[in-house]
């Protein structure tokens, strides 16, 4: 099994270049089931996780080709009529869950396996199906998978999400464009990517207003058709990689970089005594002499701190000055991290939904297992500054959101390997 081997304590000097959005680009993918045209998605990213959404719309019946290295990808649904969504791919993530609206609105019918994915918390699907049985599905649990079926088509509703659920605003969203009438959604979420959902939907020919509030409207339209589509800036990947400087020292720009989808997170950065600025080609980041300081994190959904980057936040408060809290308020399972950055000489106390985290003045190499994807690179973020040298473990949850990690790491100046094999 494959490790990441990293020599701590080098400064970070150069450019990163930030792909287009894993979360963003799982989600526009389905919408190729809403019509019998071409869907064309540029600034793809290249990632397991893709792969496996991928595969899944061709068991659908869709045609998916991965161009220009896999920074493009030409979808095609015209001879899409498999309405089954297996268990065997659906299991390995669960944004393969977002079939189940394109499917009923378009097919009237679906079978969804319930999905998998990183063991972060349940993340369950009872909004989604109330948020379709609204609008006229019905939709059953039979042997761990959900069959659905709309009779005669989805009807617009009116619909208020108990939990602003990005995934339940996604499925809810594209489910209506083409329901008859008209679908109000209230307590949407707001995140960058349904914001890029919906510009790709309305390229499409859909009729929607309000994203990026908690309140969409989606009037339904009879058909939709094809149209090409850039993904939005992941801004995740971003986050992360404006941590790598700010845990190590030195000064990276990251190329493509959007100050808008990250505002919270920097904000942060900048109570703790990080410099971020824009640059012409995306944001510049240096830390400021001396250790960083302490500060408290809540997460929240956007436009609040995000959950996908609290790990690597611990982990630069791993080094601060001071005492920090981070309170995670939208997985009730997500310090996984914790104990391997403690093997490390952290000083991390977890207690149900809160880490307190009591700065050290070195990190030190060690072996250290990743539990989930945005825990693997808070370890990869530690061992950079950590003394000595720190082998991550099971870094396969890596390749579903972080393209060529070690490439661009390597790039500006950080000391690090991927190895093949057994130890």
């Amino acid at each position: 099994m494959d490790r990441i081997v990293i020599q701590g304590g080098a400064e970070l000097s150069g450019a990163i270049p930030i792909a287009g959005a894993k979360n963003a680009c799982l989600t526009l993918m389905p919408a190729t089931l809403l019509s019998d045209e071409p869907l064309t998605l540029t600034n793809a990213p290249r990632l397991s996780d893709i792969r496996t959404m991928t595969e899944l719309l061709q068991s659908l019946g869709a045609e998916v080709t991965a161009l220009n290295d896999g920074k493009v990808i030409a979808m095609s649904s015209h001879k899409a009529n498999n309405h089954v969504a297996h268990y065997d791919i659906v299991r390995k993530m669960r944004a393969s869950n977002l079939v189940l609206g394109p499917l009923l609105a378009r097919h009237h019918r679906a079978e969804v396996s319930l999905p998998g994915g990183c063991a972060i918390g349940a993340r369950p699907m009872d909004l989604h199906i109330t948020a379709l049985e609204a609008m006229g599905a019905t939709i059953e649990l039979r042997d761990g998978y959900l069959h659905a079926e709309a009779q005669g088509g989805l009807k617009g509703a009116e619909i208020t999400l108990d939990f602003a659920s990005v995934g339940a605003t996604e499925n809810t969203v594209m489910a209506a464009t083409l329901a008859k009438g008209t679908t109000v959604l209230q307590n949407a979420a707001r995140e960058p990517e349904i914001v890029d959902l919906v510009k790709c939907l309305r390229a499409m020919g859909a009729e929607i207003e309000g994203e990026g509030t908690s309140t969409i409207t989606i009037e339904g339209v009879e058909r939709l058709h094809g149209a090409t589509h850039p993904v939005v800036t992941d801004r995740i990947e971003l986050g992360t990689y404006m941590l790598a400087p700010a845990i190590t020292g030195g000064e990276v720009e990251l190329l493509g970089g959007r100050l808008d989808l990250v505002e919270s997170f920097v904000a942060k950065l900048d109570e703790a005594g990080i410099d971020v600025s824009e640059t012409p080609r995306g944001l510049m980041v240096k830390r400021s002499n001396g250790r960083v300081r302490a500060v408290n994190v809540v997460t929240e959904p956007f436009p609040g701190f995000p959950t996908d980057l609290q790990a690597q936040m611990m982990a630069l408060m791993c080094t601060a000055d001071g005492v920090s809290v981070l309170e995670e308020k939208i997985f009730e399972n997500r310090f996984m991290h914790a104990p391997e950055l403690v093997r490390m000489g952290a000083d991390i106390d977890v207690q149900g939904g809160h880490a307190t985290v009591t700065g050290v003045d070195k990190l030190r190499g060690a072996p250290v297992m990743a539990t989930d994807l945005r825990a693997s690179v808070s370890l990869i973020l530690a061992a950079l500054a950590a003394e000595g040298e720190t082998v991550v473990n099971r870094v396969y949850h890596l390749d579903r959101g972080y393209e060529h990690v070690v490439a661009k790491l390597a790039g500006v100046g950080a000391r690090i390997e991927r190895v093949h094999g057994d130890v």
